[in-house]
């Protein structure tokens, strides 16, 4: 090798060194301890990191991923991000892995800190803080290069979510950990009944179940696991009843024991006897043993009350064979727990169990999940996220009849709101009755906006309704062929199809809450799907459900079977979804921009084609004369999850020649005059011939474009705009007399797409018409109000001041 090539050798390994050094360090945990191939333990920090998804539009799984160090949250670059990097930190976050993860801000722009560049993890480690990178805070990114990640939809068992972000624990090691906890019913009547609200308090370890010494055990100890077992309250326990129980156990042993003995004296082989001896010693060690020893895992338990988990409590556990195994002078700890009123059989403590009417949960699958609604001055609105955590989600739980939080949602997870946001960085102890007795700040319009309206998800007692329905034969576990259990006479239960007659979004938005699987796309009549499980009988017919229901069996069906097609094919089925849109038409907008027009009957001839007139327009001396149109802008958001899809394809579009233009959906909107008792004076609707975004939040783009025969929707964070000035958008007045009236707009009327809440599709207004002219005024989406104020708003729909509102 001659002397250049030498030099130029040497520079560039002294260079590789020197890079491999700067970029290679790994990130300095703020105290770490050292690691061996024998320990699996978490690197201890004396500070605990935090972790959390943020971003927009995201489910709860994905998102921005943010670490909150020394005080300040932060975001991480993507240079040198891998699936190993997010499976990391998936864990950290409390889920089992990672299914992807995301570069370039695809989740929007972080702020502050971009705490950690050129991360390099194996992915087998228990925190980031020890995977390679150029140090925290070490960067030279910014926020366009912010990281994101999507995690398995599957939790870590027993992970304990402290506040509305996972903190990352060293905690007590992997060796002993609560992983689940459950109430085991002792009493016979109660073993058939469900829920379970009294019990032995047992935890899960290692595939087997442990009890709890109840020495020292106090009603904050059970208040904690009745929320965690879907519990709004606890109750004081008979202990006396289960010490009974106790010593009748303990004297079935000594009789077992003694009759073991007796035994033992009439046996005249020695041999015989020394077996039947140890024979009656193990029974006598195995009933007192298992019962006092081997069975007991946790003791002294001291949870304030306000915890959401028995893992988040400071407690021990009986480690190996020490002296504590036993629970001396104790028994196992017994719970009893005050079902919320939609659980409880007892009727006559149903009446007296109230849940709040000033708090309510809007947009989730099933009544114990959803955005945070309160009511002030009449009028609902929606909390800010801003610390928003699991003590004070948990007072909300409580509060409307159910166990404590599961999650605390941040983010609009559950979709935005609309109207006021009434409360502002609220901070519950989690002893509150009220979310109102808690600490809050009012809302001013810099302070928050609906994307960051505050979500929960709470505990609810275990009822067993998947039990009893299952889909199947579909491409995955989210679609498929319904099938229901059905008790025959004979005593014995199989399997049966339902009859696809009549099935609609809203008995398969029950299958899908039923079974967990979130909400309904579609409810097939027609099924092709594979048949997995050979069942062809049909047995239920007719169903009909409201959609709120938690089982269908609470819906209404056929006494007897009656079904046009009973065969498989016409079965019902159903394709549900994680995610779904939500509509809101513009209130505001309707209000300002209504108007009367008469228009000559020669400009009409498209829209009576397209059945936009009243009936009696057919009667007129056409083209002659005119009609009376209350015209008005209607400007429709999609304030949901996922985007708003036509239930229909291209290839289903019909083509209407006059206008010029495809309908994807036949109706999109209802628009109703009505009078004060309810009664149609004038109705009109509007077919979707285009479903598009308009415009849009900022930070997201535009995917729908009717142009070309493009797709049709409207996507998350956009609107579609109809303007007052195009054909139909109107209602034909040409017949109603002056007086006092309510105009109604529907959206979404017919519920053929599958939205997270149907109860703000409608809008109201209060309408005085003199013949000539018209005034609208309190415009309103359909549940805005209180109800007191919503029956005052339909008895005097003219009024013109404000009193209702106020």
């Amino acid at each position: 090798m001659d002397l250049c090539h030498w030099w130029r050798y040497t520079v560039t390994l002294l260079i590789g060194v020197w890079s491999t050094l700067c970029l290679a360090q790994t990130t300095p945990p703020i105290q770490t301890t050292p690691r061996t191939k024998s320990t699996l333990a978490p690197t201890q920090q004396s500070e605990r990191l935090k972790f959390r998804l943020a971003g927009y539009p995201r489910k709860h799984n994905e998102g921005r991923i943010e670490v909150f160090y020394k005080g300040e949250w932060g975001t991480i670059c993507d240079d040198d991000f891998t699936l190993f990097n997010a499976h990391v930190l998936c864990r950290q976050l409390g889920f089992v892995s990672a299914t992807g993860w995301t570069h370039s801000a695809k989740y929007g722009k972080g702020a502050g800190k971009i705490w950690l560049d050129n991360v390099q993890c194996s992915g087998s480690e228990t925190s980031i803080s020890v995977c390679k990178s150029r140090g925290w805070g070490n960067s030279d990114c910014t926020h366009d290069e912010d990281a994101g990640v999507i995690c398995k939809d599957e939790r870590l068992p027993g992970f304990v979510d402290t506040e509305n972000v996972i903190e990352a624990l060293s905690g007590q090691g992997d060796e002993y950990h609560i992983e689940e906890v459950r109430l085991r019913p002792v009493v016979a009547t109660a073993k058939r009944r469900l829920p379970v609200t009294e019990g032995v308090v047992e935890v899960r370890y290692k595939n087997s179940w442990s009890q709890v010494c109840d020495r020292g055990w106090t009603p904050k100890n059970s208040r904690v696991i009745c929320g965690l077992m879907g519990f709004p309250h606890e109750r004081k326990v008979n202990k006396n009843f289960y010490r009974r129980l106790k010593r009748s156990a303990e004297a079935k042993g000594k009789v077992t024991v003694a009759a073991s003995r007796q035994k033992l004296k009439s046996k005249a082989n020695a041999k015989a006897n020394a077996n039947v001896k140890n024979s009656a010693i193990t029974t006598n060690k195995r009933l007192y043993t298992e019962r006092q020893k081997s069975h007991f895992l946790v003791h002294s338990v001291a949870c304030l009350g306000t915890e959401v988990h028995l893992a988040a409590c400071p407690l021990e556990f009986n480690k190996g064979n020490s002296s504590t195994g036993a629970c001396e002078d104790g028994m196992p700890a017994v719970v009893s727990c005050v079902a919320g009123p939609l659980y409880t059989h007892n009727v006559a403590l149903k009446k007296k169990l109230k849940v709040s009417k000033n708090v309510r949960l809007k947009g989730g699958t099933h009544t114990a999940e959803g955005r945070v609604e309160v009511m002030r001055g009449g009028k609902w609105g929606t909390v800010c996220d801003d610390r928003w955590n699991l003590q004070s989600a948990s007072v909300v739980c409580r509060e409307l009849g159910f166990g404590s939080a599961k999650e605390a949602l941040t983010g609009a997870r559950m979709g935005q709101g609309v109207g006021p946001i009434h409360m502002n960085e609220v901070q519950c102890t989690g002893q509150e009755r009220s979310i109102w007795s808690c600490h809050y700040k009012n809302i001013t319009e810099e302070d928050c906006m609906h994307t960051e309206d505050a979500s929960v998800r709470c505990n609810t007692p275990y009822m067993g309704y998947e039990k009893t329905v299952r889909i199947g034969g579909g491409r995955s576990r989210y679609e498929g062929r319904v099938e229901v259990l059905q008790a025959l006479p004979n005593g014995t239960q199989r399997w049966g199809l339902l009859c696809g007659d009549g099935w609609s979004t809203k008995e398969a938005m029950v299958v899908c809450r039923q079974l967990g699987l979130g909400y309904a796309n579609h409810g097939l009549k027609e099924t092709w799907y594979w048949d997995s499980s050979n069942v062809t009988d049909m047995v239920w017919s007719g169903v009909k459900c409201t959609g709120s229901e938690m089982s269908l069996t609470q819906c209404q069906r056929h006494k007897v079977f009656n079904c046009q097609k009973a065969v498989a094919r016409f079965s019902a089925g159903v394709i549900c979804s994680e995610t779904a849109s939500d509509l809101v038409l513009n209130a505001t907008l309707v209000q300002q921009s209504v108007y009367i027009e008469d228009r000559p009957l020669h400009m009409l001839y498209c829209a009576a084609e397209e059945d936009c007139l009243s009936k009696t327009a057919a009667q007129a001396n056409w083209p002659y004369g005119h009609r009376r149109l209350l015209r008005f802008s209607s400007q429709i958001h999609n304030v949901g999850r996922a985007d708003f899809r036509p239930k229909l394809g291209r290839h289903s579009w019909v083509w209407h020649a006059c206008h010029g233009h495809y309908h994807s959906m036949d109706i999109f909107t209802h628009y109703d005059i009505l009078s004060v008792n309810g009664t149609k004076m004038a109705e009109g609707h509007k077919a979707s011939f285009c479903l598009e975004d308009s415009e849009c939040q900022e930070g997201i783009s535009k995917r729908y474009e009717c142009a070309n025969f493009g797709e049709q929707g409207i996507t998350v964070g956009c609107w579609d705009l109809y303007r007052h000035d195009i054909d139909c958008q109107w209602i034909d007045i040409t017949d109603v007399k002056p007086g006092n009236y309510i105009l109604q707009v529907v959206i979404n009327p017919n519920q053929e797409v599958s939205e997270m809440d149907y109860t703000n599709n409608a809008m109201k207004c209060s309408c005085k018409y003199d013949g000539h002219r018209i005034w609208v005024h309190n415009c309103h989406i359909g549940d805005a109000f209180s109800d007191e104020v919503e029956r005052k708003f339909e008895k005097y729909p003219g009024q013109f001041n404000n009193q209702i509102m106020n």
